[in-house]
């Protein structure tokens, strides 16, 4: 059991599916102080790797957006129905497909305009060797 179940318990209960929270009210669910680090953006990143409190809020189901160390509140994201994403399997491959999921990731963010011949060089001096 982690010190800071209580805030996996805490998100796993909560209504909201956006939920903002200040520092102190953080500390009050955990029953002790934040470390110094909260004052960093960093130490708020959702990357499971970062230290043991973010794993919290992931099992809870939830993602850190909108940190605000300077006025000390973060929002808390529902990223789906309570489905703990720190503990889903890592794989490199679709399991359907079997490419990256990252396959296909820009598709319809390049259009080429008509009457546009991607053959041509786009610079009428491409190619010109200068002496």
């Amino acid at each position: 059991m982690s010190k800071y179940t209580p805030l996996t318990a805490f998100l796993a209960n909560a209504a909201p599916r956006r939920l903002k929270l200040t520092f102190a009210e953080i500390e009050q669910v955990l029953g002790f102080p934040l470390p110094s680090s909260k004052r960093y953006p960093a130490w708020w990143s959702n990357n499971p790797s970062n230290n043991v409190m973010t794993k919290a809020w992931l099992k809870a189901g939830y993602r850190t957006e909108q940190v605000d160390v300077a006025n000390e509140n973060v929002v808390f994201s529902a990223v789906s129905a309570k489905a703990p994403a720190a503990s889903a399997p890592s794989q490199a491959t679709s399991p359907r497909s079997g490419r990256s999921p990252l396959h296909g990731c820009l598709k319809g963010t390049t259009i080429v305009m008509p009457g546009v011949d991607l053959t041509k060089p786009a610079d009428s001096e491409w190619g010109n060797v200068y002496d």
